[in-house]
């Protein structure tokens, strides 16, 4: 299975700069995979440790912290030799065990030549509401989002259309009639399984969506014990209820999130907590208006409006319970819901390749889907769910500010005429 962390992660290894590094992301997402998958291939030996699985290892970080005290006590813990730049060390749900977390500091300046990675999947959270300090400036700190449409072409084996796709968004030209309806059935496949790695390995196997959905709630129903595992009482409910909610809000002609959906006559102050849990455990991210379009987009975002979207578009569909066939088919059914899920998928791509994004709103009411710093330039981009050329929204915000090009994403093949440059959704990636 491919994976492009891969690349960083030997990019990583190389660097005369490196230092302890933290792969943060959800649960499932596949960060303890690519690791010692990186780890056999570019080493010597691993040496692994969880502290999920081996509560007892946190009393050796509890008893000191230094380098020169802990190796030795690793290797025997591990049974590995533990060499200098020879083995890698992977310290897995390290959020478990602060005091491991704040060793990375000591191991960057008194032992920059050990090689570790630590892993979290509620780093996030964990970090939010630690006792000892963030070895902040002492680690890299990376992302791992599930496997996004190319990896999951990939891991069906369309290797030779996924250079098919890359080359005529380069080149804006029309893919052959047939490899764009094939891959438009790649991209339906790939909202019903979603990014999760179990859940593309099951279905690269045996193409069963039924065993693909069982997996897809086991990874929910772990969510929701996450939710009381690592949460406050009082807030258990009010994350559960956001959660449930989110899926609802996507099916709303305006996405924008609205408290009082969540709960007659709700307000931010009752419910901003359970966000940030959502957001900081990476089951969700929140995507804020921008009120002006000018550089940077973070100074304008309006922190009172923005749109919550879920991390997996499989996890979506099972959330929901849609019958795969129905979204096989983009069945008249769902006509409520194709547009939100549409929006959430590009912006699982989008968040993937590193994009920060925003939405635009105009005085009137024309809406752009997003906005992204594409290049240096700023890229207004309208998603549709079919082949619906009309963007009576993009036109506006075009007269408005005159953007380089813009991107319009649906289900018509590629293209570029009147500075737009046409992409169809199942080529967001190469954005």
């Amino acid at each position: 299975m491919f994976r492009k962390i891969t690349s960083f992660l030997k990019e990583w290894k190389k660097s005369a700069h490196r230092k302890p590094l933290i792969l943060q992301g959800a649960r499932q997402v596949g960060k303890t995979w690519s690791i010692l998958e990186f780890g056999r291939n570019q080493y010597e030996n691993v040496a692994y440790f969880n502290f999920e699985t081996n509560p007892g290892l946190r009393k050796t970080f509890d008893e000191s912290i230094a380098p020169e005290y802990l190796i030795p006590l690793l290797s025997r813990i591990g049974g590995q030799t533990i060499v200098r730049e020879k083995t890698l060390i992977v310290l897995d749900e390290i959020q478990l065990c602060e005091r491991a977390l704040t060793s990375l500091k000591y191991f960057c300046e008194d032992a920059p030549d050990y090689h570790i990675i630590a892993a979290g999947s509620l780093l996030g959270v964990a970090v939010n509401r630690s006792v000892f300090s963030f070895p902040v400036g002492k680690v890299d700190i990376k992302t791992l989002y599930p496997m996004d449409i190319e990896e999951f072409m990939l891991a069906l084996g369309e290797d030779k259309l996924v250079d098919k796709i890359k080359k005529c968004f380069r080149d804006n030209t029309p893919m052959p009639t047939a490899l764009h309806d094939a891959a438009m059935r790649l991209y339906r496949q790939y909202l019903v399984v979603g990014g999760m790695p179990e859940c593309v390995v099951q279905f690269a196997e045996t193409k069963d969506y039924t065993l693909v959905r069982h997996t897809q709630d086991t990874i929910l129903a772990s969510y929701l014990n996450d939710m009381s595992k690592y949460n406050t009482a009082n807030e258990i409910k009010k994350t559960r209820l956001t959660y449930d909610n989110i899926t609802v809000q996507l099916s709303k002609k305006n996405t924008r999130f609205q408290y009082k959906l969540v709960k007659k006559g709700g307000r931010a102050f009752e419910f901003e907590n359970a966000i940030e849990w959502l957001t900081l455990s990476g089951i969700v991210s929140q995507v804020y208006k921008v009120e002006q379009i000018k550089k940077p987009l973070e100074n304008y975002r309006n922190i009172d409006a923005f749109k919550i979207y879920v991390s997996d578009l499989g996890l979506l569909c099972a959330k929901k319970d849609l019958v795969p066939q129905d979204v096989l088919y983009m069945t008249s059914e769902l006509d409520d819901f194709k547009g939100g899920m549409a929006e959430n998928y590009v912006n699982v791509q989008l968040t993937i390749n590193g994009y920060r994004t925003y939405y635009w709103l105009s005085e009137r009411g024309a809406e752009v889907d997003f906005i992204i710093q594409r290049n240096g330039k700023l890229i207004p981009i309208e998603v549709k769910s079919a082949d619906n050329t009309r963007a009576k929204s993009l036109n506006v915000y075009i007269r408005t500010y005159g953007p380089d090009y813009a991107i319009k994403l649906s289900s018509k093949n590629f293209g570029f005429e009147d500075n737009k440059k046409t992409v169809p959704l199942y080529a967001a990636f190469c954005i």
